[in-house]
């Protein structure tokens, strides 16, 4: 039995409850399923319930226990991960998205894949509406860049840094993304890492 439908009111205010007035650490993961409504329209409504149904036991079977789990329509999921950091919901969504996309060869050969954006308090918001929005332009970015990957929300401010890079060096960057399934935020935030360690004496 799939999962019943969640309102976003509902949704919203199991999140506003997780986030205990802004002061409790939580990351918030918005998904949906890449081409599902392809799939659906070639496989018919029977496949594409079981895709569904797949991709629901993926996360029930993955997540951490705590975590909780909303079906807010069609292909779109959004699960609320209590004391989780972006970064590691980045890694625990990660895992689960290869997964799924392993199960691949049981809709005829056809691949799975889910796209997701990643925010979290903090840094990215002490409410749920604030959370909510930025892991919906996380999700929109992740679809943009070719789906079947995990973004994790950038401030605007953060995006205009990308003035100081050249279009090469922007160019480079996504393909490395690509290459690497991971998202852009996380290979520049590893290069900074490294960068901080290598002149860590001077600061």
């Amino acid at each position: 039995m799939m999962m019943p439908f969640a309102t976003r009111e509902e949704f919203l205010t199991e999140l506003e409850e997780a986030l205990h007035h802004g002061n409790a650490p939580v990351a918030l993961a918005l998904s949906d399923l890449d081409n599902f409504r392809e799939l659906n329209d070639e496989y018919g409504s029977g496949v594409g319930d079981q895709i569904l149904a797949l991709w629901e036991q993926v996360l029930r079977s993955n997540l951490p226990p705590d975590a909780k789990t909303f079906r807010l329509g069609g292909d779109e999921y959004v699960a609320i991960l209590p004391t989780l950091s972006a970064e590691n919901a980045l890694i625990v969504f990660d895992e689960i998205r290869h997964h799924f996309s392993g199960r691949s060869a049981e809709f005829s050969g056809r691949t799975l894949s889910a796209s997701l954006g990643i925010a979290a308090n903090p840094p990215h918001g002490n409410s749920a509406e604030m959370l909510w929005q930025a892991a919906g332009q996380a999700l929109m970015r992740a679809k943009r860049d070719g789906g079947d990957r995990i973004a994790i929300y950038v401030e605007e401010k953060m995006i205009l840094k990308s003035n100081y890079y050249s279009r090469a060096n922007l160019e480079r960057l996504a393909k490395l993304s690509s290459v690497t399934n991971r998202t852009e935020a996380s290979l520049l935030r590893e290069a900074l890492d490294d960068l901080v360690e290598k002149f860590r004496e001077r600061t």
